[in-house]
């Protein structure tokens, strides 16, 4: 995989990180750099759990599903795609803002990483690259998380919608990239 999709599958995934950040920032007061930097943290270590926790699945069952693998790819991609797309559109902005919890923290985290599993698994049947995904996945994961933190004040939710649909839109045309070039025997 090159680092170009590499950035774009991360600009995706990264974009529900985000947008939870800028929905949980939105109309707060001013954002403090320590709390904008843990909640990064999490959300990039929660990201490249589940992206690894998917690529060893995806490895484990790569044998099985050589000859379709770009195929099941393109699958999981598009209905993740799909998904945050749907989310995006269906999504209210809200204007509350919480207070932040560890346990709420956690569980967001771990709510919006849930699709890097899938992708993981769709990159380690489609002979990705483990180190260059991982490494640039929490890279921009923990740059767009404290994007979001600082950013929530001044955008507020709508912005986050936004980016889950631009963050869908990616990983569909990503997914279309995979099955194109493995057909193709690029």
């Amino acid at each position: 995989m090159s680092v170009v999709n590499a950035f774009a599958l991360s600009l995706s995934l990264s974009a529900d990180s985000f947008a939870a950040s800028l929905g949980r920032d939105a109309g707060a007061g001013r954002a403090r750099l320590l709390r904008a930097a843990r909640t990064g943290l999490v959300f990039a270590v929660f990201e490249t759990a589940a992206l690894s926790a998917g690529w060893g699945l995806g490895e484990v069952a790569s044998g099985i599903f050589r000859a379709l693998d770009h195929w099941v790819a393109l699958a999981l991609l598009t209905a993740i795609g799909g998904r945050m797309i749907r989310e995006g559109v269906r999504a209210a902005p809200r204007g509350e803002v919480s207070r932040p919890r560890p346990f709420r923290l956690a569980a967001t985290a771990l709510a919006t990483s849930i699709d890097a599993c899938a992708v993981g698994a769709s990159l380690a049947l489609a002979g990705g690259s483990y180190l260059v995904s991982a490494v640039t996945l929490a890279a921009v994961t923990f740059a767009m998380t404290l994007a979001g933190s600082f950013l929530g004040r001044r955008l507020g939710a709508a912005a986050g919608q936004r980016a889950e649909i631009a963050g869908g839109l990616v990983l569909i045309a990503v997914g279309v990239n995979i099955a194109v070039t493995h057909s193709l025997g690029v």
